[in-house]
């Protein structure tokens, strides 16, 4: 490895500088925008891959097909920096930043225009060597470290080495397990001094690991670094200064998430026994009527790829007619139930698939042009390379065909981490080969964007919902993702919350576990229920499993807690007008609608404490029962509310404080901050559920004086751009009166003559009331 010791301006440039680094290294610092930075290294003026697929020019919703040129900063708008150039350093400063580069010994320093500084590289940050790279930046002890993606553990990963290595991870330890299945360079930082919070995205697909805290060298102190196996040191840097500023920034760099269409929001179900099974129609069958029998409402059915099985091996785009006689049959079924099909699709073709040929040309290859061969399932076969359009048409053509023409809803991308190795490997790159380890994680970037366009482009005014295991920055363009092939067990279940939370700020808000758990053992009764009601505050509310003995996860599994599960499920549904907007909210602004609590309160340091508690949107905290027995829950309740509210009593709660919240085994704890506006269902009818046009709205004001907002979004819930009516929902209040005003915005009907309002907890005041609102009676 060879350190970067020095450098020297060779020129300014439109957004920056240029700087010689010596032994045939430039680096290129620019400022983009006001608050973005990016720092790129060239080799011999040249970049080892020099395209990118996760950050789109400006201005642009997504990328091209075969990527962008990544030195073409042409789109952006750039800043009105200021250039200083003193010699021994050089200083950029826009009205959001200063950076100082500083020539000898060579190091960059992120700072706010007031001084403080948020970033700063250490003395020989960067070296390079023929197969590696390192980057180092100053690590102090105070210091917070979130995002990477699907980490496991604490939410707080300082201290830690993490790699952003995609694999197959079935089995992974919930509270250690590292790396899962998406590679996902992004790092969020808090510094212990100044308390700001910045994004650090290295725009690289090779595997790398960051070290958080573990590694020390005497001769430069407390550091953190980036080490890649290959690839180029291409990185960009932003201030938030707020954590969940930082979040949003990265969506705004790599894409908007993709809106979702509402029925995706509700319950459903996925189980590979049930695909498997040898009467799979039949199967699939029965479980329709027992929801139907039980009343319980269900949006969803995820078909596991046991519709494909040949045998004991499974053909991805094949369906066994012996076990499905007729499919479109039984997605009529389900639809007349009102329940979506999401289908289960794997890349890999084994080496004896009926249609292996199809794509021959289309296939990861190695340095002989052969397709490289590697274990998949109950066999051996080859993977589809997505940056070659033979692949990517005979995937869409299957998905089209297949899947949507069947009667399939959407896919699901699974079993996409690419996680072999074969040296010399390359990917067809559109035509400019590139060396397969510097592209790995594209390929389930792009599989899931060839699925994400084939049903879009099978009913062009429908949103289109696509779901995927792997991926990498700029595939939340696309899809809805997890937290994999979790475990049955308590602990598991605990640890899970966090990493979906570590996935909400990494920018993969549209997340979810699978409920119950995938793998160990067959879940009691109690840790089901207490699964469930987690999952009825996540977007992705599944439940999913695979038991040796062939049972599967399911509401009915326990008869005794059918009653319980079905009341959160139904939870789920009378909260769907509030989920709704937060998705709305989150493909707006990518404001994720899971939030750990420190992120909305980031005010109260009591906040940081590690613990299994989070918000769901700005005003419902959840406190998630995670302990076998429980039936009560001590939770922080964050200062900065005039107080809280329990939500099932309308107990007046303090801020600042622990307090112990009753948690029945049918009941997960909720609690609401003074100001919170509350939309829900009002019915007790749940036939229409992701559809019930009924509202109410619960409001919570404080017992002195203030004013909060919400808007609640109305539309079909499924059209592209279709007519949209915003509700903004203004509430203010004062020791003596409370002011709640309904106003309307948009065209769609509203399918409402008014709003239920109601005030949960005892209040005596006068409540007045303008636009579409009644009040309980």
């Amino acid at each position: 490895m060879k350190p970067v010791r020095t450098a020297s301006l060779i020129e300014a440039t439109t957004h920056g500088v240029l700087l010689d680094c010596g032994g045939g290294i430039s680096c290129r610092v620019s400022l983009l925008q006001e608050d973005l930075g990016r720092v790129v290294y060239l080799r011999d003026g040249t970049l080892a891959q020099g395209r990118t697929w996760a950050v789109p020019a400006f201005g642009a919703a997504d990328v091209p097909w075969e990527g962008r040129d990544k030195l073409d900063e042409s789109s952006w708008p750039g800043a009105a920096a200021v250039l200083s150039d003193r010699g021994h350093e050089i200083i950029l400063t826009t009205s959001a930043m200063v950076v100082t580069v500083a020539l000898n010994p060579f190091a960059i320093t992120w700072a706010l225009p007031d001084g403080r500084v948020f970033a700063r590289e250490r003395a020989q940050a960067t070296s390079f060597g023929a197969a590696r790279i390192h980057h180092h930046f100053v690590r102090d002890i105070r210091d917070r470290y979130y995002g990477l993606g699907d980490k496991t553990g604490k939410l707080d990963l300082h201290g830690r080495r993490l790699r952003t290595t995609a694999l197959d991870a079935l089995g992974y330890d919930p509270e250690s397990g590292d790396p899962l299945y998406k590679n996902w360079p992004f790092l969020i930082s808090v510094d212990g001094e100044t308390g700001i919070a910045s994004g650090l995205f290295y725009d690289s697909m090779a595997d790398a690991a960051f070290d958080l805290g573990c590694a020390h060298d005497n001769y430069h102190g407390l550091y953190r670094s980036y080490e890649a196996d290959c690839g180029d040191l291409d990185y960009y840097v932003f201030p938030g200064p707020r954590v969940v500023d930082v979040t949003r920034k990265f969506h705004a760099l790599t894409g908007k998430p993709a809106l979702p269409p509402r029925w995706s929001l509700g319950f459903a179900q996925t189980a590979m026994a049930l695909a498997d099974s040898p009467d799979g129609q039949e199967r699939v069958g029965e479980w329709i009527a027992n929801i139907q029998a039980m009343d319980i409402p269900a949006s969803g059915f995820h078909f596991g790829s046991g519709y494909t099985m040949i045998g004991p091996k499974r053909y991805v785009f094949t369906w066994n007619s012996s076990k499905y006689p007729d499919p479109p049959a039984l997605m009529r079924r389900f639809h007349g139930a009102g329940i979506h099909v999401v289908a289960n699709i794997k890349p890999c073709l084994l080496d004896d698939h009926p249609r292996y040929a199809e794509p021959a040309e289309g296939y990861v290859k190695d340095a002989d042009g052969n397709a490289v061969i590697r274990p998949f399932w109950d066999g051996e076969g080859a993977h589809l390379d997505f940056t070659n359009p033979v692949a990517i048409a005979w995937w869409q053509s299957g998905v089209t065909d297949d899947l949507l023409a069947k009667g399939i809803d959407a896919a699901w991308n699974d079993n996409n981490e690419y996680g072999f190795s074969e040296e010399n490997a390359h990917a067809f790159g559109f035509g400019a080969a590139i060396p397969f380890d510097l592209v790995r994680p594209l390929q389930s970037l792009l599989m899931t964007r060839a699925s994400f366009e084939a049903t879009s482009n099978r009913k062009p005014h429908e949103r289109a919902l696509t779901v995927t295991r792997a991926g990498t920055p700029g595939v939340q363009r696309y899809a809805q993702s997890w937290t994999g092939d979790n475990q049955t067990s308590w602990r598991g279940m605990g640890w899970n919350l966090r990493t979906g939370l570590c996935m909400s700020l990494s920018g993969l808000g549209n997340t979810g576990h699978d409920v119950g758990g995938f793998s160990g053992p067959v879940p009691d009764a109690e840790i089901l229920l207490r699964w469930t009601q987690i999952g009825s505050i996540h977007p992705r509310f599944i439940m999913n499993s695979w038991k040796p003995d062939g049972v599967y996860t399911s509401p009915w599994l326990h008869p005794e807690a059918v009653p319980m599960i079905r009341e959160a499920i139904r939870l789920r549904y009378r909260l769907m007008p509030y989920l709704y907007a937060l998705m709305h909210d989150f493909a707006a602004t990518g404001t994720p609608p899971l939030l750990p609590t420190f992120a909305v309160f980031d005010n109260d340091p009591a906040t940081l404490a590690d613990g299994p508690d989070l918000m769901l949107g700005p005003y419902l905290l959840a406190a998630p029962v995670v302990e076998p027995g429980a039936r009560s829950r001590d939770v922080y309740l964050p200062a900065g509310p005039e107080c809280w509210f329990e939500f099932w009593s309308g107990e007046v709660l303090p801020s600042g404080r622990t307090v112990t919240l009753a948690a029945p085994l049918g009941q997960l704890p909720l609690v609401l901050p003074a100001g919170a506006i509350l939309p829900m269902t009002d019915s007790t009818d749940f036939s229409r559920t992701h559809d019930e046009p009924s509202r109410l709205v619960r409001i919570y004001p404080g017992p002195s004086t203030g004013s909060s907002r919400f808007v609640l979004v109305e539309d079909d819930g499924i059209t592209v751009g279709g007519p949209t009516t915003r509700v903004v929902l203004d509430m203010s209040w004062t020791p003596t009166e409370i002011t709640l005003a309904a106003a309307t915005d948009g065209d769609h009907a509203l399918p409402y003559d008014a709003i239920r309002v109601v005030l949960p907890q005892a209040d005596g005041r006068a409540l007045h009331l303008a636009g579409k609102l009644v009040a309980s009676p």
